[in-house]
């Protein structure tokens, strides 16, 4: 059990809208159940067990594929971790896992334990890193998902989507690795106004009647629950008004410590952290004390929040490549009041950002994009942008790799090429220790054990 249900968890509903909300729980409790029941009738007992599981593919009787074994040889293993360089080694892929890294040679007996199915990619000592993770999208399609896998982003962490695609996504990724990255998702952002998501759940109905919106902390605790019932696995809230529309003001706080508070503890019940878009100090500050897992954004964050996130541990996505995008009019912002934000907006991220790295607080890269075909943006952008902000080289990288699957939970799977950890490599043209733009230069990217793009031997 992962806490209290969301209709025993708000009380503070009105008679009629805790029926309607107890009833659209029981309604989906049976239909659960009957499709189980049903499922299990034609299926054999291992996969009637995979069924309640919840195996998104476990009612067809499908599987998600398993890829072919894939030996890598003669590479520059960057282990972002300890920092250390191997030189020719050999990193072996099975099952969609890390099944060996060692020395030159090592693939004799890899190739021996594996048989004849497997391929065998040469790199020619170029460098090899784990997958990166971007730590803040709003990918809501499999072709903006592809995008973003393409560019080296082989685990992504939503910020929200409009009606929970990026659950979609997630349950998609297992089936399809070589097109979609891995997903953590957060479903809908917890806001005052819904707008039209409001229709993405029938559970979100009693909160229509809000004449100033979604504000009082048990409604947000409600909301919460709603996507964690849904499958969020973060919750993703904000402190302030938007950068990117040129009616609102960035630094205008929307939610206040109360508030923010309610959606933590609600979020720490179920066990699912928060993350808190938060342009302007104030803001900044309530969202850290109120306990938010990371702050996103983060521009006018100042010394005093600064030094509490270094104590709490609190993590750092600053996006700039949203910000650099609202400075060079060339992508998703073309309006001359955001150009002349973004220019205002850019150096003062950038100084909280070495202020931050300073203090020791984890900084952790997202893009702050959708991957649409107009994006700029790109996780391997974000890192160098990071970099420039007076982040050593190193450190930029563990922002994409293993501070970044810390902030994730994902530590001891992801960020790091080790035995047992994912299939997620990335093959990189030039040396990111001395060039950190050599993550923008990408000849193959695997995901789980699949080969996403082949650049390298097509």
């Amino acid at each position: 059990m992962r806490g209290k249900t969301m209709c025993e968890e708000h009380s503070h509903l009105t008679t009629e809208e805790e029926r309607t909300a107890r009833r659209i729980t029981t309604t989906r409790r049976s239909v659960l159940a009957g499709a189980i029941a049903l499922a299990g009738a034609g299926l054999t007992s291992g996969t009637a067990h995979a069924a309640s599981s919840n195996d998104p593919g476990a009612a067809a009787g499908q599987r998600p594929p398993t890829p072919e074994p894939m030996v890598l040889t003669g590479a520059k293993l960057l282990d972002p971790l300890t920092g250390e360089v191997a030189e020719d080694a050999v990193i072996v892929f099975e099952r969609g896992k890390v099944a060996l890294v060692g020395g030159a040679g090592a693939e004799v007996a890899a190739l021996r334990s594996l048989g004849k199915s497997v391929r065998v990619v040469d790199v020619a000592g170029r460098f090899v890193l784990p997958g990166m993770l971007d730590a803040h999208v709003h990918v809501s399609t499999v072709a903006n998902a592809q995008r973003a896998l393409k560019s080296g982003a082989t685990t992504l962490r939503s910020a929200s989507t409009s009606y929970f695609q990026d659950i979609g996504v997630k349950a998609l990724a297992a089936y399809q690795p070589q097109s979609v990255p891995r997903m953590v998702p957060a479903g809908l952002f917890v806001t005052p106004n819904l707008g039209d998501a409001i229709l993405s759940d029938s559970a979100l109905a009693p909160l229509s009647t809000r004449p100033d919106g979604v504000r009082d902390p048990q409604d947000l605790a409600y909301l919460t629950g709603v996507n964690i019932d849904r499958g969020a696995e973060a919750v993703k809230t904000r402190a302030t008004e938007r950068a990117g529309l040129p009616e609102q003001d960035p630094r205008q706080q929307v939610y206040f410590h109360d508030q923010l508070a309610a959606i933590v503890a609600a979020g720490r019940r179920r066990k699912t952290p928060v993350l808190c878009h938060s342009h302007g100090e104030e803001g900044c500050y309530d969202a850290v004390r109120a306990g938010v897992s990371s702050l996103e954004h983060g521009t006018w964050v100042n010394e005093q929040t600064l030094d509490l996130m270094a104590r709490k541990g609190t993590f750092f996505t600053p996006t700039f490549s949203a910000v650099v995008d609202l400075a060079e009019p060339a992508g998703e912002y073309t309006d001359p009041r955001l150009v002349e934000r973004g220019r205002e907006m850019l150096p003062v991220l950038q100084a909280a950002v070495a202020a931050a790295h300073e203090r020791g607080v984890p900084i952790v890269a997202g893009t702050d994009t959708s991957y649409t075909s107009a994006t700029l943006s790109s996780i391997g952008g974000e890192v160098a942008y990071i970099h420039q902000a007076g982040v050593p080289h190193l450190d930029a990288i563990r922002a994409a790799t293993t501070y970044a699957a810390r902030l994730f939970g994902l530590d001891g799977r992801a960020g790091r090429l080790a035995r047992g950890y994912y299939a997620d490599a990335i093959v990189v043209d030039g040396d990111p220790l001395s060039d950190i733009t050599a993550l923008q230069r990408l000849p193959m990217v695997i995901a789980g054990g699949a080969v996403a793009k082949d650049e390298l031997t097509t």
